[in-house]
């Protein structure tokens, strides 16, 4: 019998709120750091530091026969579909904002909510999921076509490879869901993604030449955040609290992060907010909220519905 999840403590909500700033500067880290160091370069240094520590962890706590569970093909998989995320996430970066890529990467629960309706009797989409569907799509809509004449060339091109990024981290959900991974150790999932994260990000920085780095100061401070704060502590931190609460209530609060990300954008790195990307964004969120959210309502009309029952 799986162990009931908690509803949200203080605890968990300060947690989820130092998470969310984590998660909303790490682009704004790489942004900072691309005179030093490549993107794809700094992402494969980031997924293959940690992918040596926690592979060490799962080794060390089932031994050799870890990886024969039944969990190495979609181990794979995930590994494959998060490496092909921060191919374009760093694609992404090269080519417009960091507030842009924070928006439009969180677009991802959309796209899994969509799969899952797919795949999945009990996660079909309610009324109010579809509506959310609808709005963020058109924010999407908005924040693309609405773009003023003075933008760059490539920005587009630069949010087109976010909305991939989002693609592949929704898919890498879904074979998750679907899959021997759904109930393996958090750490080992996080293994294979970051893993297959590296390999991935390796071979195209190799093979594109873009492995040149100046290990400044400001590139070194920026790569041990990522590694240890986001890729270690931040991704454990996450999947540690969804094994003990509600995770359609952590879903919810995790979109803070977009909003920090936006805010470092322009307080960090100066970046400009256009009308009508603030409009998209605002609709993209508010949508995502509406799908994401509507479980957690749904529990609450139960609840209420129970009591009313009982009385």
């Amino acid at each position: 019998m799986k162990p009931s999840r908690l509803p949200l403590d203080w605890f968990a909500c300060g947690l989820m709120f130092v998470l969310c700033i984590c998660w909303g500067f790490q682009q704004v880290a790489i942004k900072l750091t691309l005179d030093d160091v490549p993107s794809i370069l700094q992402l494969a240094v980031r997924s293959g530091g940690a992918a040596l520590v926690l592979g060490a962890l799962v080794l060390w706590k089932e031994g050799r026969a870890a990886f024969s569970d039944g969990t190495l093909l979609p181990g794979i998989t995930v590994g494959a579909l998060f490496g092909l995320e921060f191919l374009f996430i760093g694609e992404a970066l090269n080519h417009t904002s960091a507030s842009h890529v924070s928006v439009f990467l969180y677009t991802a629960p959309m796209f899994a909510a969509l799969g899952l309706h797919l795949m999945l009797p009990e996660e079909r989409l309610s009324p109010v999921q579809w509506l959310g569907v609808l709005v963020a799509f058109g924010g999407i809509a908005s924040a693309f076509l609405g773009k003023p004449a003075n933008a760059p060339g490539n920005m587009l091109l630069g949010d087109t490879y976010a909305l991939l990024g989002a693609l592949a981290w929704g898919a890498t959900t879904l074979v998750i869901r679907g899959s021997s991974l759904s109930e393996a150790n958090p750490v080992k999932t996080l293994f294979y993604q970051l893993f297959g994260a590296a390999l991935l990000l390796g071979v195209v920085a190799f093979s594109t030449g873009t492995t040149e780095m100046h290990l400044t100061e400001k590139a070194i401070v920026s790569l041990v955040f990522q590694v240890v704060v986001i890729a270690l502590v931040s991704y454990l931190a996450w999947f540690w609290l969804l094994r003990r609460y509600l995770a359609t209530r952590l879903s919810v609060l995790s979109f803070m992060t977009p909003l920090f990300g936006v805010s470092f954008g322009v307080l960090v790195l100066g970046e400009t907010i256009d009308l009508s990307f603030a409009i998209g964004a605002t609709l993209v969120l508010g949508g995502i909220v509406l799908v994401s959210g509507a479980e957690l309502l749904r529990g609450r009309q139960r609840r209420k519905a129970l009591a009313t029952s009982e009385g």
